[in-house]
């Protein structure tokens, strides 16, 4: 299917746009999604938990009591595991979790997912997803037109990050908005901005993307 209608906000057709070659020609792989939602999901851990072992708490520089005749087991310090408020055995220490995945194999497993959903009949592309004030209602009414009014799971994309479009859909718990690739992302302003990733298509029930977002990821991924 490498011919898509175009929508406006109220449902209607107002154009088509034809896939790149890329995009259309994607093949989808059940190896490559799964590896990159395991290397999208090990990445998002921050590996910062740490506990203390015995020789980092406070306390225990002494022997508790004297070794011999008090009827007690042999004890050196009261910061060993088995004391309350003792050190912990084996305890856990910063680590990394990061996974690395080409660059390649993600775009094929982003690309894959994306010609799936396509193929599936699942993407309706929205010639503007713009809203004039931040009113959830504005966003309820373009999906009701879009007939995804009772869909679960709605992945909006967006050319860019966008403060009142992100506000519009904030308050509607089944619908994720994310932007679409950039070349030239950076500074403050990419984080604020969440690309879409593998996950996200395979989650999405239904993909909303604005007509200019489609072209990004046409000229970013599917080169």
């Amino acid at each position: 299917m490498s011919e898509l209608q175009i929508q406006g906000k109220d449902g209607k057709n107002v154009g088509t746009h034809s896939l790149s070659k890329a995009l259309a020609d994607a093949k989808v792989s059940h190896v490559t999604a799964h590896r990159a939602v395991v290397a999208e999901e090990a990445n998002k851990r921050q590996g910062t938990q740490s506990a203390k072992t015995r020789s980092e708490v406070r306390g225990g520089g002494r022997k508790p009591y004297k070794q011999k005749k008090t009827g007690n087991a042999r004890q050196g310090t009261i910061s060993a595991p088995h004391y309350t408020h003792g050190g912990m055995a084996l305890a856990v220490k910063p680590r990394g979790y990061e996974k690395k995945i080409n660059k390649k194999e993600r775009r094929a497993a982003i690309l894959g997912a994306f010609a799936a959903q396509v193929e599936a009949g699942n993407v309706s592309i929205v010639d503007s997803i713009v809203f004039a004030e931040p009113k959830t209602k504005d966003a309820t009414a373009m999906l009701a037109a879009l007939g995804l009014a009772n869909q679960r799971r709605v992945l909006v994309v967006l050319p860019e990050y966008d403060t009142i479009t992100h506000k519009c859909f904030r308050n509607l718990p089944n619908v994720t908005v994310r932007t679409a690739p950039s070349s030239s992302a950076g500074g403050a302003e990419a984080v604020k901005t969440a690309v879409f990733s593998t996950r996200d298509l395979l989650l999405a029930q239904k993909i909303v993307i604005a007509k200019d977002a489609l072209t990004k990821i046409e000229e970013v991924w599917a080169k």
